[in-house]
């Protein structure tokens, strides 16, 4: 039985959700992938904890994607992070295959502890490709969440409205009350 997620806000494609493995929690940056406990974790949030390994090995190769992909979504275009995205793509492939049902593919490894790693790096192309003008950081200053903006008119402004818009919310109405108080 795997632990539960004790992130405050989980549901996002997987790049998105590997940059949401580190969070703030009452000011402090918290990391659930700071053991291969947590790797399975996040793993099985996504239904993916039986097909890929969680050991130290590929804790370390995610990692290096969850790094690799927030240089990419900081800084967009910028030609060192596509190399460092294109490095973890570099440790899998895609290969067509035909199967009884018609054509198909199948994802292949050079070493399986990079599978996870790869699966979001290959999660991140996806989501350029569809919506890159979607990601986003969410507008609350003390929160370092990224969520993929699926609102019919692309202007959500929060990872959460529970959490953050909330907060904002919150903060405007006491701005707006605060004179009349005083």
């Amino acid at each position: 039985m795997t632990e539960a997620d004790p992130r405050p806000f989980v549901g996002e494609p997987l790049a998105l959700d590997l940059l949401n493995t580190l969070w703030l929690e009452h000011g402090r940056q918290e990391d659930l992938l700071d053991s291969p406990t947590g790797l399975r974790v996040w793993l099985a949030g996504h239904g993916l904890a039986d097909r890929f390994p969680a050991d130290g090995a590929s804790l370390k190769a995610v990692l290096a994607a969850r790094e690799a992909l927030a240089a990419a979504v900081t800084a967009p275009g910028s030609p060192s992070a596509a190399r460092k995205v294109d490095e973890i793509l570099g440790h899998g492939r895609i290969r067509p295959t035909l199967t009884a049902e018609g054509p198909g593919e199948t994802t292949e490894f050079e070493d399986p502890a990079w599978s996870a790693a790869w699966t979001a790096a290959h999660d991140y192309l996806h989501l350029l490709a569809t919506a890159p003008d979607r990601i986003r950081l969410c507008d609350q200053p003390d929160c370092i969440r990224y969520f993929l903006d699926t609102s019919r008119n692309g202007t959500r402004r929060w990872c959460s409205m529970a959490l953050c818009g909330n907060r904002a919310k919150a903060a405007r109405h006491y701005a707006r009350t605060r004179p009349a108080r005083d």
